[in-house]
């Protein structure tokens, strides 16, 4: 196996240089010309660099932790391709862990990527009280959460959900629609709490029914008991809680949108392909996960610095799944 001493005397720099010119956490320290000849020289003897012997010369992994709530949600991996595409770009990668909709996996999995050495975390399952995610911001270690907000003095890309559920209520009221209720997600998370009090906000008479998870089975148990009260219209806290909805009104022999309008939140690549299509709060999932890519990027460089929250706007997408309300009260099971 080719060595970095045999890439440096086919490219005819020292081993250190050779070295420097293959790093991407080092780009920029060394000519254009010499790392592309040291490239080249690479590439014809096969060199594979080995990142763990890397990592403890340089003490740096060039890995950054990222940790989602549900893989199996199509919300993710638009924002983990975003993610990893502005990490790449800095010469890091990420190491991605799930913690399936559980909230006591989180910390078992942050212990498990402080482990391996991870240089800065990207965080997007934090709830409203989590002692792990907390632990970190105290120790000082470069930390970013995306559409999460708790309260702690850390760096966090969010989307402005305020403004966008005020749409999303006032085009169902346009459509004639008073009896607007809202599945929320769970209390514990930030994102469930700050999308019900801008749902609350923006109606007079809120109806509220609470999903275990954010899941489109949660949605459909919760859908089923909202249904119950009467509603015109359903605002879903994301869209797979949405897609839940859709079978509770199957359940309850309704029809959408001709009985009962609902609209969900993220646009999930799917929305549009349901039937009807979902008409959705859309929130700009790549650009969530590059912008925290960049934010936890700049951590790293300076871990002192004062955080800042980045906030992306919104766009209400109105497709089939809303329509004209006769104000027909329709009353479930």
């Amino acid at each position: 196996m080719a060595t970095i001493k045999d890439v440096a005397r086919v490219a005819g720099v020292h081993p250190a240089t050779a070295s420097r010119a293959l790093n991407p956490l080092l780009r920029g320290r060394i000519s254009a010309t010499t790392t592309a000849r040291v490239e080249a020289a690479a590439a014809e003897l096969g060199y594979v660099v080995d990142p763990i012997g890397r990592s403890l010369r340089t003490q740096r992994s060039g890995i950054v932790g990222v940790l989602v709530p549900d893989l199996l949600n199509p919300f993710y991996p638009p924002l983990l391709r975003g993610v990893e595409r502005g990490l790449r770009g800095a010469g890091f990668e990420a190491l991605i862990g799930s913690t399936d909709n559980d909230v006591r996996r989180e910390p078992e999995l942050l212990a498990v990527l402080r482990g391996r050495r991870c240089e800065g975390y990207i965080v997007a399952t934090a709830v409203l009280d989590e002692p792990a995610v907390a632990a970190l911001t105290r120790d000082g270690v470069p930390l970013v959460l995306v559409n999460r907000l708790t309260g702690m003095p850390a760096p966090a890309v969010v989307s402005d959900d305020a403004r966008g559920i005020g749409e999303a209520i006032g085009h169902l009221r346009a459509l004639g629609h008073t009896r607007i209720g809202h599945v929320a997600g769970p209390a514990e998370l930030s994102v469930a709490v700050a999308r019900e009090a801008a749902y609350r906000a923006a109606v007079a008479e809120p109806l509220v029914v609470r999903a275990a998870q954010m899941t489109a089975a949660a949605g459909r148990a919760a859908g089923r008991e909202l249904l119950g009260r009467g509603v015109t219209a359903i605002l879903a806290a994301n869209d797979m809680i949405a897609v839940g909805c859709y079978a509770a009104l199957d359940d309850a022999g309704l029809r959408c949108p001709q009985d009962v309008s609902l609209v969900g939140i993220n646009d999930m690549p799917l929305a549009a392909w349901l039937r009807p299509p979902l008409s959705t709060v859309a929130i700009p999932q790549e650009k969530l996960g590059a912008a925290a890519a960049r934010l936890v990027i700049e951590r790293i460089g300076d871990p002192g610095a004062a955080p800042q929250t980045v906030s992306l706007p919104t766009a209400l997408v109105v497709r089939g799944s809303t329509a004209r309300s006769e104000q027909r009260v329709q009353l479930g099971p």
